[in-house]
């Protein structure tokens, strides 16, 4: 049972989040090659799907630049991996994103830099947190939405430094490590 402030705590989290990219379908796929992220894709060596998938770029592809070509190459091997669940709510973001303003577009740009550069436990705190948060009711999330919004960057700041605080503190009561693993902190409860 998530308690008041762990669940304000979670949605504060989720705030400084992008719900552009907060929730993610499983892990990309390995390249379609094995070469270095920075050497170019060969066309050839792009399976018949793949190819299909980016027919357009079939005719320019060798003068598209190499990270460009493993951009293509990796993105289109992760939506042939997706279910067609996902493939529908990737289309909806896609055609979210595009109706943007120009510098509504650079902000979620900018926060997805954010994200990629975070470590990869802290990606997957922000998800857990995307997870939880995405798992109250309607009416909580929206009273949680409207309560980081209305606050100033200070009160953020404590909101979340009350947050680590309460966190730390339920740790050391239920006798985890100061870096307990993602998954004996989900199962905090079940534990004597």
């Amino acid at each position: 049972m998530i308690t008041k402030a762990r669940a304000m705590g979670l949605a504060l989290l989720l705030a400084a989040a992008s719900p552009a990219f907060a929730q993610q379908g499983p892990p990309p796929a390995p390249p379609a090659t094995t070469q270095a992220p920075s050497a170019g894709v060969p066309w050839s060596s792009l399976n018949p799907r793949q190819q299909q998938l980016l027919q357009k770029f079939g005719d320019k592809w060798n003068t598209l630049p190499p990270s460009r070509q493993q951009a293509l190459a990796n993105g289109s091997q992760r939506w042939l991996s997706m279910s067609p669940e996902q493939k529908n709510l990737a289309t909806q973001r896609f055609q979210k994103f595009r109706t943007l303003p120009p510098e509504e577009k650079q902000a979620v740009r900018d926060r997805w830099q954010k994200f990629r550069s975070l470590p990869p436990e802290q990606q997957s705190a922000v998800r857990e947190n995307y997870r939880k948060f995405r798992s109250l009711p309607p009416e909580r999330r929206q009273m949680l939405r409207q309560r980081w919004n209305g606050a100033t960057p200070a009160e953020r700041q404590q909101m979340l430094q009350n947050l680590r605080q309460q966190q730390r503190a339920y740790r050391e009561q239920h006798g985890f490590p100061q870096h307990a693993p993602e998954r004996w902190q989900r199962h905090a409860p079940h534990r004597p």
